[in-house]
């Protein structure tokens, strides 16, 4: 089931963000608060529940266009929730107004290849080395 996250899903956005095998965060720490703020003040997030556990989540913030975050457990993958929360994120980032959104990956991983088949264009490297994606209204 998906359906806007709320506070009481914070614990189970970070398990499933410590359990993913790519893109994982290694130099820094996102803490329950930037968490919070994230799915209350600075934009909207989305969770995909199962048997009563978030399993994955779609985070984007309406002030910057932003794909924040969108990760799905290992063990519940190729079941189409990832798609079903970009969806739903882009469409609600359109809805505020967005007229261009972004997101960074690391390169050579399939969240590229995801982003590629949903239509998001490359636009080159950060100073980090990782892929920028842009698409627009």
């Amino acid at each position: 089931m998906l359906r806007q996250a709320q506070s009481s899903d914070i614990e189970g956005i970070q398990r499933v963000r410590h359990a993913v095998r790519e893109n994982r965060l290694i130099s820094s720490v996102i803490s329950d608060a930037e968490v919070l703020e994230a799915i209350e003040k600075t934009g909207r997030g989305w969770v995909v529940e199962s048997d009563g556990e978030v399993v994955a989540f779609a985070i984007g913030n309406r002030m910057t266009g932003n794909v924040w975050a969108l990760f799905v457990d290992p063990e519940h993958e190729s079941r189409g929730y990832g798609r079903a929360l970009h969806d739903a994120m882009v469409a609600w980032l359109w809805s505020q107004g967005m007229t261009k959104l972004w997101l960074t990956t690391d390169p050579g991983t399939r969240a590229q290849q995801f982003y590629e088949r949903a239509g998001w264009q490359l636009v080159g490297l950060t100073q980090r080395g990782e892929v920028r994606y842009e698409r627009y209204r």
